[in-house]
This record gives C-alpha cells, structure tokens and sequence, in this order.
C-alpha cells in the first residue's frame, strides 16, 4: 500500500492529517514511506467508498463524514476504528443516500 492509496483515501473522506493517522493507526513516516502492508484497512476503505463514491458526489460523502445519522457520525467511527459500523453506515447511505434533516427532527 502507497502513501497515494492513504492520500487517496484522505481525499475522498476530508480527512485531517491527525484523523488518517487516527483512523489507520499509523505513524507519519509510515504513511510518508508507504509502509501500511501491515494495515488492512486502508484497502478495505478504499473499496468501500469507491463503491459509494460511484452513487454520491464527493461533496456529499465528505460533508456525510461529519453529519449525525442513525449511527451517530460516521468519522467518529472511523476514529473508533470501528470498521464494521463505518461499513453498516455507508450501507446506509447507498441505501438511502444522504438524507439531511431540521435540527430536532
């Protein structure tokens, strides 16, 4: 895996630096070198949003990241590195695209 794979993904999600490194659990130099074999993560990301991203704009899955859904915000489960929910709520939202409501609705 290349450094261009975790910027890609970087990209795709809006992601901080702090955030990537967070979600990856992995060090600058790590990233920097391209020395993420070890972290499954990123390709299994990369897989997931490219699935979505062919449904929603980029705009659309970046703001997605840091709105509240029915799994609360889907960046606060990638820094959970809670995988498994960040996959159920991309389901979610090829299911049901991005769904914005009224504040206390």
């Amino acid at each position: 895996m290349t450094s261009t794979a975790a910027a890609l993904l970087q990209d795709r999600l809006g992601l901080s630096d702090d955030e990537l490194l967070t979600t990856l659990g992995a060090d600058p130099l790590s990233v920097l070198g391209g020395d993420l074999d070890h972290q499954p993560a990123l390709p299994i990301l990369l897989t997931l949003t490219a699935e979505v991203g062919e449904q929603v704009s980029g705009d659309a899955l970046r703001r997605w990241v840091r709105a509240s859904g029915r799994s609360g915000r889907p960046i606060d489960l990638l820094l959970a590195q809670d995988f498994g929910a960040f996959e159920d709520a991309l389901e979610d939202l090829k299911d049901r695209g991005f769904v914005v409501r009224a504040p206390g609705r």
